[in-house]
């Protein structure tokens, strides 16, 4: 053995501890990657199943809303006034359109579009959501659904829809009432996502915009059903899984009689004016004509602009409810109240007379205030003094009352806010007072206008619906109700009668002090319009001042611009005994109220009492 050659011991028993430590560490990393294996698998099929198998049919199983019918409106006898039609629309859904203007560029050769519409679309792409239906075409006809059809292949992205809109068949007879519905817009969305009621118009387009249609929105809609559709990889449809029917809305009926509606707008012909009738029994409204009025069907399918300018832009404002926003002075027709409040201060009695000489003057005051009548009428009570419209008899009466307790006792009246009735569309009108003249124009209360209010002129503004409830009230003899236009509505199973919200009675302190003015208003009616009738009637007329005349010029309606011309007014009901039916009728700029507005009043009565229907109730 060479000297210089090394020899290597082994050290086994090293080895053999450095062979089992390796092996023991690659067996806890092999244990170690299997448990996590494990537990992946675990939470994969076991605690996550559920939300990988929803994340799975959701890619497999398209879930679609189907819309509700919308619940239809009838009157108080059944006739339909608010009814859903079938009807077809283009839709196009932009992300699968390569190029939207030459599309629509085509698509005109087949199927003409206004160029509202082509603005329309242009707008409304500029804030619609790419993979959503845009309907480009509204109410197309059966030849256009036939043509698109044939040439569809040509339109990838763009589809027709069937579905049902709204119609009005009476047109613009009930709009005020009714409203209409519209396409919902980003207002809408934003107050249905407030209100957390978004989920419910996933499949709708439309919402009540005004009227009955938007008060009664959560009755009219329904709920909406859905489908299950199983799709495969490109989003074809292989096979529907479940069917969810929505549920529709609710119909409902109104308080409205169709006849006696159709009647007030015959006889207003157009003019502009109002007439509100009531039912005094339980304060259902049986007739609210605005007019001028518009149809209200455009609208539903999305009016043009021009269209709509040409309504906004309407000197005659046949947008607005003049029932319930139109502001008039009241004039002669609250004299019976101003009345009722003197009796109750006690500062006149059923034998009270004063003379009227055909003006009437202020304590300490230079002024005369004159009568409608030149040379007067003479010595007066309460019973002429209303019977014959005498301005001496109040301007001496409220002077003594002060606008104080006048504004007081004309609230418990309703006079001067809203009446509460079942639409949005409003006006409180206007009750002075000092307090209220103090915060609209910062000036002092004088004398001289509490003369004014006091027989219903200056401050004092009141709807016709307003005016018609006060009377309802003086007619009940206290008795209030709230005014409304829904009488009942029907579920799928059952008719359900609205209830009548019955309000604090207003108790004087003397009751016969309702007999006295009641018996006014009804010699009144015998005086003018109801001598002949088979029924009883009572009635108090009014003429509203437009503009105020100079003291040393007289008015003449010939000289003047017609909108500056005086408004007539009626307030009537009838039987007097047992009262079924309230009217207020206003005619703007026609003059003298007896003699225009009267004989709408007597029409209108006898339109409702004598109608053969009633001839067998008691």
């Amino acid at each position: 053995m060479s000297p210089n050659k090394r020899i290597t011991m082994h050290d086994h028993a090293a080895e053999a501890a450095l062979f089992k430590r390796r092996a023991l560490f690659t067996f806890i990393c092999v244990f170690l990657l299997l448990c996590i294996l494990f537990s992946n698998l675990y939470h994969l099929q076991v605690v996550s199943y559920k939300d990988y198998e929803t994340r799975s049919n959701d890619n497999r199983i398209r879930v679609v809303p189907t819309p509700p019918s919308r619940g239809l409106i009838y009157d108080r006898h059944g006739v339909l006034l608010a009814e859903n039609q079938p009807y077809y629309s283009l839709e196009l859904i932009p992300e699968k359109v390569d190029d939207i203007t030459a599309t629509l560029d085509e698509l005109n050769t087949f199927i003409e579009l206004t160029e509202d519409e082509r603005e329309s679309i242009t707008e409304t792409l500029k804030f619609h959501r790419r993979f959503k239906p845009l309907t480009i075409k509204s109410k197309l006809t059966d030849e256009q659904v036939a043509i698109f059809s044939v040439n569809q292949y040509k339109f990838p992205g763009i589809y027709v829809e069937a579905g049902l809109k709204r119609h009005y068949p009476f047109n613009a007879l009930m709009t005020h009432v009714l409203g209409y519905v519209g396409k919902i817009n980003s207002r809408d969305k934003a107050l249905l996502e407030k209100s957390s009621q978004w989920k419910n118009y996933a499949a709708t387009k439309d919402i009540g915009k005004q009227g009955i249609e938007k008060f009664y929105e959560s009755l009219l809609h329904g709920t909406p059903g859905h489908l299950e559709e199983e799709v495969n990889n490109r989003g074809r449809v292989i096979r529907t899984l479940k069917v969810t029917p929505p549920t529709p809305g609710q119909d409902i009926y109104l308080t409205l009689d169709l006849k006696l509606q159709q009647k007030a707008m015959e006889l207003l012909d157009g003019r502009k004016g109002s007439v509100v009738a009531i039912d005094p029994r339980d304060g259902g409204v049986l007739a609210m004509i605005s007019s001028p009025s518009y149809d209200p069907n455009p609208f539903v399918h999305g009016i043009s602009s021009k269209a709509y300018n040409d309504l906004l832009n309407d000197k005659s404002r046949p947008l607005i409810n003049r029932s319930t926003q139109g502001q008039y002075s009241p004039a002669s027709t609250i004299k019976p109240h101003v009345a009722l409040l003197g009796l109750e201060e006690k500062i006149i009695n059923e034998r009270t007379r004063i003379w009227d000489p055909g003006y009437w003057q202020m304590p300490g005051v230079d002024r005369k205030w004159g009568d409608w009548k030149k040379w007067g009428h003479g010595w007066v009570d309460i019973y002429h003094a209303i019977v014959d419209s005498c301005d001496i008899f109040f301007y001496d009466l409220v002077y003594k009352v002060g606008i104080d307790r006048m504004a007081i006792f004309m609230d418990r009246f309703g006079f001067g806010k809203s009446t509460g009735i079942d639409i949005f569309e409003e006006s409180d009108g206007v009750m002075p007072s000092r307090d209220w003249k103090r915060m609209r124009y910062n000036q002092p209360w004088y004398n001289g206008d509490t003369i004014s209010v006091g027989i219903g002129q200056g401050y004092w503004t009141t709807t016709p619906l307003q005016l018609a409830n006060a009377v309802t009230i003086m007619a009940n003899k206290g008795k209030r109700f709230t005014p409304h236009l829904l009488k009942s509505f029907k579920n799928s199973t059952v008719k359900i009668d609205s209830p009548i919200d019955e309000q604090v009675p207003i108790e004087l302190k003397d009751p016969r002090n309702w007999d006295i003015i009641n018996e006014a208003m009804r010699q009144t009616a015998d005086k003018s319009r109801f001598t002949d009738a088979t029924y009883t009637a009572a009635m108090k007329t009014g003429t509203a001042q437009v503009f105020s005349v100079a003291k040393d010029q007289k008015y003449n309606a010939n000289t003047i611009a017609e909108h500056l011309r005086d408004n007539a007014l009626v307030v009537a009901y009838a039987p007097y005994e047992n009262p079924r039916i309230v009217l207020a009728v206003v005619l703007e700029n026609a003059g003298w109220g007896g003699a225009n507005a009267g004989p709408l009043a007597r029409a209108l009565l006898d339109e409702y009492i004598l109608r053969d229907e009633w001839a067998v109730k008691p």
